[in-house]
């Protein structure tokens, strides 16, 4: 480390209040202000080896001073525009005869030696305008004062600083790959997975570090502090500091807001740049970044994206004990675009099969091709709840969660069309079938009881038979009873996955058949059918179906009843 002699140091120290007066009228609130977790640098004398944070005015130059003492030392300076470009340059001057000895403490001196460097401009070796991290590196540089000026002429904006004489020493910087780009290795309809080259500084000198991925749907990004400034902008918003608690409502000249004696103006501070409180940016600018850091590996696959758009991914790479970090070179990539959805067309009076995927969804749409006055949707729910929802003309006319059979009868419109919205469930596939008529009298589902329970009776139970009833409806019905034995474990689960109820007579084995029959009753509360089952082993278990029959064939199935006959009779 070098270091700087003491009448240097005064020097440098009575420079500070002439080099880097802010745009406000008091510096000292300002910095309070300023001043967070992060630490700002508000000296004007780089440290050696130490990486500063700070923070420019728009149009106001900033500088900063650091001494050589001895010629033929290392040098390194690297500076990191944060959210806006910067234009910054490195200039060397001699130091005058009088910093290099003992100082006399007198001031006429002093002032001397101040107005001797600030009117001389020295010899600049290096300048640079962008955003891009970039650094000045000499192996032999000769001793004098080096002073480095920076400044943002688009906003108020963060950067960074990093001087160091013993650059081979300190490695301040994680190290990139000879190939630095970030790869895309796979690419779905929400995923996208990312890979890189690992970093030297891990893999070679075994020292600590972790990779951040960043994703967002603008540009991607040169430095991580340019993420994070990124996001303090966008949440700062959200965080505006409410007058007479945290500032005087008078003391607009901090807010943007120059007031006529105010020299803010004339110093570039325009209402027009966001506040800066902290590390917090207030702006109306909104910009989607999601940072996660996942350690050590070099393979991630970003999830939760949006199908056919386009994201902007960047890699960077952090030591862990400095929080020093490297930007991989990014990459953007564009989502697949999701399958457009196949509308299905419902011809009147015709059933149609459907098969939903978990959580997919399916569109029908239906067009009468004459003039009518009510529309009616038979739905039948195979295997769980669905949801479904009519639109007639983009209006919604219904939404409603649906399982077993149901009837919907809507208003009809001259030249209407309307588009069924079909959602599957949760747990596993749907099935259903669906049915769209204007004509009443061409009913292809049969009508059905509110209950479709089989109820078994104990008391008629034999050691060969088992007696039986279920429901029926006013209108004239086939109905056709089956019977299977089953296990005398069988339990619920198995009864559900058997319950299909769109799976009709014909999928069953002749031997399973027992009997059908036509009934009906006028009188709903006779309209009960019983029938015994005979024929049945003792001590066995059997399942029990009834299914019901439409005039156009589609068949309905009760709710599968287990019974067991008597072991000894």
């Amino acid at each position: 480390m070098v270091l700087l002699c003491w009448g240097v140091l005064w020097l440098l120290l009575s420079l500070t209040s002439w080099a880097q007066k802010l745009p406000t009228r008091d510096e000292e609130l300002f910095q309070m202000q300023i001043q967070d977790k992060a630490q700002f640098h508000d000296s004007s004398v780089l440290p050696d080896g130490a990486e500063i944070s700070s923070y420019l005015f728009r149009d106001t130059s900033k500088r900063y001073f650091f001494v050589v003492e001895e010629d033929n030392t290392p040098l390194s300076v690297t500076v990191t525009p944060c959210d806006a470009p910067l234009e910054w340059k490195l200039s060397l001057q001699e130091l005058p005869e009088e910093a290099s000895g003992e100082s006399s403490g007198e001031p006429e001196p002093l002032e001397q030696q101040k107005q001797q460097i600030i009117s001389e401009d020295g010899t600049e070796l290096f300048s640079y305008k962008g955003n891009d991290v970039e650094s000045f590196m000499s192996s032999s540089s000769p001793s004098g004062l080096y002073q480095l000026e920076l400044l943002s002429t688009e906003k108020d904006t963060h950067f960074k600083v990093y001087a160091t004489t013993t650059p081979e020493s300190d490695q301040p910087y994680p190290e990139l790959p000879y190939d630095p780009r970030v790869d895309v290795t796979s690419l779905g309809h929400t995923t996208v997975t990312l890979v890189w080259k690992p970093s030297p500084t891990a893999s070679l000198l075994k020292q600590p570090i972790q990779y951040c991925v960043v994703i967002n749907r603008e540009h991607n990004f040169k430095s991580l502090c340019a993420v994070e400034a990124k996001m303090t902008a966008d949440d700062a918003f959200m965080m505006a500091p409410k007058p007479g608690l945290d500032f005087s409502p008078f003391d607009f000249a901090h807010f943007g807001f120059p007031s006529e004696n105010s020299p803010g103006r004339e110093r570039g501070f325009s209402g027009k740049s966001p506040l800066k409180l902290g590390r917090h940016i207030y702006s109306k600018a909104k910009v989607d970044i999601q940072k996660v850091c996942i350690g050590n590996k070099n393979i991630y696959t970003v999830s939760d994206l949006k199908p056919d758009m386009q994201y902007y991914f960047d890699v960077f790479v952090v030591k862990v004990p400095s929080n020093t970090s490297t930007a991989y070179i990014g990459t953007f990539a564009r989502t697949k675009e999701e399958a457009k959805q196949k509308t299905v067309d419902l011809k009147d009076g015709k059933v149609t099969d459907v098969f939903i995927k978990r959580k997919g969804t399916k569109f029908l749409r239906f067009a009468p091709v004459s003039s009518h006055q009510k529309v009616t949707f038979f739905v039948h729910s195979c295997l769980d709840i669905i949801q479904i929802q009519v639109r007639r003309d983009g209006k919604l006319l219904l939404s409603q969660n649906v399982e077993g059979v149901h009837q919907f009868q809507l208003r009809g419109k001259p030249k209407a069309k309307y588009l069924i919205r079909l959602k599957g469930n949760k747990k596993g596939a749907s099935m259903l079938k669906i049915l769209a008529t204007t004509r009443l009298n061409k009913q292809s589902f049969p009508s059905l009881p509110e209950d479709t329970r089989i109820k078994a009776f104990d008391k008629l139970r034999t050691c060969s038979s088992a007696t039986v009833a279920w429901l029926g409806t006013q209108e004239r019905n086939k109905f056709c009873i089956y019977r299977k034995e089953v296990d005398d474990n069988y339990n619920e689960n198995q009864k559900k996955r058997e319950q299909n109820q769109c799976l009709g007579p014909e999928t069953r084995k002749k031997s399973e058949k027992v009997l059908c029959k036509y009934f009906h009753s006028q009188n709903l509360q006779k309209a009960v059918t019983t029938e015994t089952i005979k024929g049945l082993q003792p001590g066995r278990s059997y399942l029990i179906d009834v299914y019901v029959i439409g005039h156009g064939g589609h068949s309905v199935k009760y709710v599968s009843k287990v019974v067991k006959t008597r072991k000894f009779c």
